[in-house]
């Protein structure tokens, strides 16, 4: 029968789903978090890339958090690159610059002399990395918070272990609507596969939000060369092309101290262009890793949604659906709890049981239009 057929992959798949998830939780609880063993003398000298489009509102907040470094200011500077803002980004930003030395403005549209472009943001990361005076460029948003430590731990780390390429944690700053808990929990999830998988060498995988890389290798693996006609993917896409390289070079920071807070999206129809654009980079991964690892965790939810439909048709199988989502979330909340431990969210989990079917539907929507769509995202339409 159609209906046994159903039921019998989605529990094949739900029981690849588990394995992968438990090996996640176990590496994640493997790694120590990073403490500097020493006070080394501050030596390196970083390069903060900022691209900002329309931020007027809150970059002046954002960028305080950033020039406010607890590390020596003629060793790092902040290149904010004005992406075709229609706003006053650029007037919050000179003012600053009356106050931080350090600080430096790039037009976008003064650089690019109407070249046509898919991706604006590597574009922008790569015009501003060509006006770096740093040896290590550090990559976050407009819309993030950092701690005053950011660099310093950084700094640190690098000097410690000796990578070429560094991602860190990033978390969304919850107002505590039932959209941001969403959010933020299932930001929460990525953030933890993302550190488990890293560190164990499993697949590549970080958040553009907050990361580092050396200059020169960026320049020797070609930057964004390759990549740069996809409008995603400044930051996974360029970590694999330097993982390729140097395997080993490619590390994990997970630190307090160098988490990265960042706004969630404001409204549904937000969030969704969010993880569309997301989603849209998923088969142009070199990485075949990560690509399985998205292929069952799509295939499961797509299961899941068809055996809660089919129930429509034959209502016994809404019993099943219901038992296997209990086993799903049982499964998913403990890897959740450590993960939500580290970033003081444990709290929130209160909330993701109920969570749960629209976690299933967004993910199977948003990947396949991610595929097959478009979306607006900084008031552009893209493919």
């Amino acid at each position: 029968m159609w209906w046994k057929i159903i039921i019998i992959l989605t529990i094949i798949l739900l029981g690849g789903y588990a394995w992968l998830i438990d090996r996640y939780r176990i590496w994640f609880q493997q790694i120590n978090p990073f403490q500097p063993t020493g006070t080394p003398a501050p030596a390196i000298r970083f390069s903060v890339i900022i691209p900002a489009r329309n931020e007027a509102a809150n970059i002046r907040k954002f960028l305080g958090s950033i020039l406010q470094q607890q590390y020596p200011r003629n060793l790092f500077e902040v290149i904010v690159i004005n992406d075709h803002s229609t706003d006053a980004t650029a007037a919050e930003v000179n003012k600053l610059k009356q106050q931080f030395g350090n600080l430096k403005l790039l037009q976008m549209e003064d650089l690019i002399k109407g070249e046509t472009l898919n991706s604006y943001k590597k574009r922008a990361i790569e015009l501003a990395i060509g006006k770096a005076t740093g040896d290590w460029i550090v990559a976050t948003d407009a819309d993030c918070l950092v701690t005053e430590n950011w660099l310093s731990t950084f700094a640190s780390f690098i000097a410690e272990r000796q990578p070429v390429f560094v991602a860190a944690p990033v978390q969304f700053i919850n107002d505590g609507s039932f959209l941001s808990i969403f959010q933020t929990l299932d930001f929460l999830s990525l953030q933890g596969i993302t550190a488990a998988s890293v560190s164990q060498g499993f697949h590549s995988m970080c958040n553009g939000a907050n990361l580092a890389y050396n200059k020169a290798v960026f320049y020797e693996v070609g930057g964004f060369s390759g990549i740069d006609n996809i409008a995603s993917g400044d930051d996974m896409l360029l970590m694999h092309k330097i993982y390729s390289n140097y395997p080993q070079g490619v590390q994990y920071l997970l630190s307090k101290e160098a988490i990265v807070n960042t706004t969630p999206m404001a409204d549904w129809q937000r969030f969704f262009n969010q993880r569309i654009r997301w989603a849209s980079k998923a088969t142009t991964y070199d990485d075949k890793r990560i690509f399985w690892v998205l292929a069952l965790v799509y295939a499961t939810n797509v299961a899941m949604l068809v055996l809660f439909f089919a129930g429509f048709w034959r209502h016994s199988l809404f019993i099943s659906w219901i038992l296997l989502l209990m086993g799903k979330i049982m499964i998913e909340m403990r890897f959740m709890l450590p993960v939500a431990t580290f970033y003081g969210n444990e709290k929130l989990l209160k909330w993701f049981g109920a969570m749960q079917p629209v976690h299933i539907f967004y993910t199977v929507v948003s990947g396949w239009l991610g595929k097959f769509g478009s979306y607006q995202w900084k008031g552009r339409k893209v493919k």
